[in-house]
């Protein structure tokens, strides 16, 4: 229209999601690379970096992997969500969508199979606790960790105090000559509060009494038992975190999807010459 001016706003990469994003990825990379850090600390505490044979060594469950592969996961999105908001890189920022796409799958279907095949997962989380049972004198991260579980859910071992017969140091067979023998560890104990000091021979001797007895000493539930009744009293605090954490996803997948497009939208807009760039008017 004569007399009139239209004013034709370009496209732009939105300010407060690109450093939203960068601020919110710089968090986890920082974390990422703590955890990082204290488990490879930890490896060359025990040696495991100057013998790495050493990582196939342990029968069970070496709790410095969780550091390490959590730290690792979290560094890797970290860094890819941080520097491809900053550069405006859209090849970081499809691998951090679609690397955190992949974690979210994961995480859904490993909840729809635990739901559905209840039963063999039992059975699994019976045999993995076994296997650490197995394994609970071999490395001092394992052995706090089963001493931490048994003591928060009052359990002893997977089924109950007899699958400590798994242990060399605490089966009862006639040629076993530890002192510990037929006995369980201290974490099976049943506390007294009035105790100052922690009695780490409680559990010597117990299992050559009988069940009836044993249960004024120790407890006699099983760790997976008690972990279950655990979930379902915690079911709504459980939930909300998984939850929480879903979402967390979904939106740093929003997020990154959304300054890509952003991104793509602004170099439409540019024409390429041999001597560079020209913005179209």
């Amino acid at each position: 229209m004569p007399g009139k001016h239209q004013h034709f706003q370009e496209p732009e990469v939105g300010c407060c999601g690109k450093y939203f994003l960068f601020g919110f990825n710089i968090i986890f990379w920082v974390l990422g690379a703590l955890f990082l850090a204290i488990g490879l600390w930890a490896w060359s505490e025990k040696g495991v970096l100057s013998n790495i044979s050493a990582l196939t060594d342990l029968g069970g469950l070496d709790p410095v992997w969780l550091f390490v592969v959590v730290g690792g996961i979290m560094s890797v999105l970290g860094f890819a969500g941080c520097i491809g908001a900053l550069r405006e890189n859209t090849f970081l920022l499809k691998f951090f969508s679609v690397f955190l796409g992949l974690i979210f799958s994961l995480e859904l279907a490993t909840g729809i199979l635990a739901f559905v095949f209840k039963d063999w997962i039992r059975d699994q989380l019976n045999l993995f606790i076994n296997n650490n049972v197995k394994a609970y004198r071999d490395d001092i991260d394992l052995q706090n960790l089963i001493d931490f579980a048994q003591e928060y859910w009052s359990c002893c071992g997977a089924r109950g105090p007899n699958d400590w017969n798994l242990n060399i140091y605490f089966n009862c067979t006639d040629l076993n000559p530890s002192r510990e023998r037929c006995g369980v560890p201290f974490s099976c104990c049943v506390r007294d509060p009035a105790e100052d000091v922690l009695n780490t021979q409680c559990g010597y001797d117990v299992r050559l009494k009988l069940e009836l007895e044993q249960q004024g000493f120790i407890h006699t539930k099983g760790c997976v038992g008690q972990f279950e009744k655990w979930l379902q009293d915690n079911l709504i605090v459980v939930a909300g975190v998984f939850v929480g954490i879903a979402l967390l996803q979904i939106f740093g997948i929003c997020l990154a999807q959304n300054l890509i497009s952003d991104i793509k939208a602004v170099k439409a807009n540019w024409i390429k010459y041999d001597d560079g760039y020209k913005l179209l008017k």
